[in-house]
């Protein structure tokens, strides 16, 4: 697939075979989103249905699935792993009036709409579309054809940001191979398999993360909470991570402006096992041990290599991050229970939480991992030690207290971790730190592992409730009750007495659901 133009609208390019018109359709299966309207036009025999039925199946991850022309039917549905497809033919439509008819008048919520002939029904044209204008291109080859694509609304940029996903595939010489969608995560990024003759590599999209409005100081959430913007954070500590010898995703290649990393696939072994997921002792277990060894390292730098000529530093994990997390119970939580508190209340709250992270920002501060939980962790049995346990998803590392990883795997949000277990591995982190440094305090450990699982706990249920509530995703809200659940056992802490007072008074418990 070869650019002939690569700026301005539309974008025009060459397809020299089925085999591009194939490319073509992953290319631009990885840019759609629910509720996304893509209108296939060209003459008779100019390759719409071919290219709809080669995007319906990759994202299908089905190479042999019967998709007709829906020429006589007008309409077919699919119901795909990332959402519903309605592939509709107009040819044969005589007027817009009988769209109701075939339903089209009620489309389901985040479903994407392929429309081939969409000039039979102009009113279907949305501000937020893409209109591929396939041509025959008999001077260019036998099986040539020239595709026009134009983007509107937020489809421009991200068309141009798909042909800049070809460039790097082809200058990393993968760009042939054949690609599948991995399940992801809540974020904006997206992960492909590319599978190679020997084995496979991961592909990230990680579009640049808007800054956001500001919400303090003029600065906006991501900037106090330091959340990564871009890939950079995490190609530097992937690289510190492996040079330490734990097992993080080597690094195969990089475009740090574009967000596009191809990297070492470590596979789907999991920490968990059945449905509902409960933990693997043994693999916890390992997970632990993962954890006393890079808190055993002793002053880790905060500056990281990205490339010979750019470094990344670690932010601190402060106060200010600290509080604005666990302002999300207040801004998103307590207003989806109705239950908004007063002013005088809410500052109580905050100075109640200044009081007890005194201690954990006297912590000497380590690599915080900040997501180190059973989705990101990769079971690698094939390996020793250690590294049996891979690890991923850490771009939002900190420089913070060595509890707060503990916490985040032994109270995993969308596991239950049972609270024997919990206190079995505690002991074990904490006979091992001992072991290794004799002046380990296993009191003062515990008081702060108590505070920042309330501290994440806080921030989660914040967290799952904007999800919900500003993002669509209702499915975070059954893990509530689990997490609520591990807030209670931290504030059992005596240090924590003041906030328990306040949480029972103010946080009404979430809907009843599966833990």
């Amino acid at each position: 697939m070869e650019p002939v133009r690569s700026g301005g609208t539309p974008i025009t390019l060459t397809l020299a075979d089925e085999q591009a018109t194939r490319r073509l359709a992953v290319d631009l299966a990885a840019t759609l989103d629910p509720g996304d309207v893509v209108m296939l036009s060209g003459d008779l025999g100019a390759g719409k249905t071919t290219l709809a039925r080669a995007l319906i199946r990759h994202l299908a991850n089905d190479p042999t699935l019967d998709v007709p022309s829906p020429t006589f039917t007008l309409v077919q549905s699919y119901d795909l792993p990332r959402f519903t497809l309605m592939h509709a033919d107009f040819y044969r439509l005589q007027g817009e009036d009988e769209l109701a008819e075939l339903g089209l008048d009620e489309i389901p919520a985040g479903a994407v709409v392929l429309i081939e002939w969409p000039d039979r029904a102009p009113g279907l044209a949305a501000p937020e579309r893409l209109a591929i204008d396939l041509r025959l291109a008999p001077e260019e080859g036998p099986d040539a054809r020239i595709v026009h694509l134009t983007g509107h609304g937020s489809f421009a940029t991200r068309i141009q940001r798909m042909l800049h996903l070809r460039r790097f595939l082809e200058k990393a010489g993968v760009a042939e191979a054949r690609r599948e969608r991995v399940t992801g995560d809540a974020s904006s990024r997206s992960y492909e398999r590319v599978l190679l003759a020997d084995r496979t590599i991961l592909l990230m999209n990680a579009p640049r993360r808007p800054d956001g409005p500001p919400v303090r100081h003029g600065r906006s959430y991501s900037a106090i909470a330091h959340l990564a913007e871009d890939v950079r954070a995490f190609v530097a500590v992937a690289d510190a991570l492996r040079t330490l010898g734990f097992s993080a995703p080597e690094i195969y290649g990089a475009d740090l402006a574009e967000g596009f990393v191809l990297l070492e696939d470590l596979g789907d072994g999991r920490v968990v096992e059945g449905d509902p997921p409960t933990p693997i002792a043994e693999r916890y277990r390992a997970a632990v041990d993962l954890l006393v060894a890079l808190h055993g390292h002793m002053l880790l730098p905060s500056e990281l290599p990205v490339t010979p000529q750019l470094t990344w530093r670690l932010p601190d994990y402060d106060l200010d991050a600290f509080l604005i997390e666990i302002e999300l119970l207040l801004d998103w939580y307590l207003p989806r229970l109705a239950a908004v508190p007063s002013t005088p209340a809410r500052s109580a709250f905050l100075s109640f939480w200044r009081d007890a992270l005194k201690p954990v920002l006297a912590q000497p501060p380590t690599w915080v991992l900040r997501d180190f939980h059973s989705p990101n962790l990769i079971w690698l049995p094939e390996r020793r030690g250690i590294e049996r346990v891979g690890v991923i998803d850490f771009q939002d590392a900190v420089m913070g207290p060595a509890a707060y990883d503990l916490a985040s795997l032994l109270q995993d949000a969308r596991v239950t971790v049972p609270e024997e277990l919990e206190i079995e591995l505690l002991g074990r982190y904490a006979k091992a730190r001992r072991a290794n440094e004799p002046a380990f305090d296993v009191g003062q450990f515990a008081q702060i592992y108590a505070t920042v699982a309330a501290q994440r706990a806080t921030k989660i249920l914040g967290i799952f409730a904007r999800l919900e509530k500003r993002d669509g995703k209702p499915q975070y809200l059954r893990h509530m009750p689990r997490v609520m659940t591990y807030l209670q056992r931290a504030l059992a802490h005596p240090s924590l007495a003041p906030l328990r007072a306040w949480y029972a008074a103010y946080v009404p418990p979430p809907p009843a659901g599966p833990g």
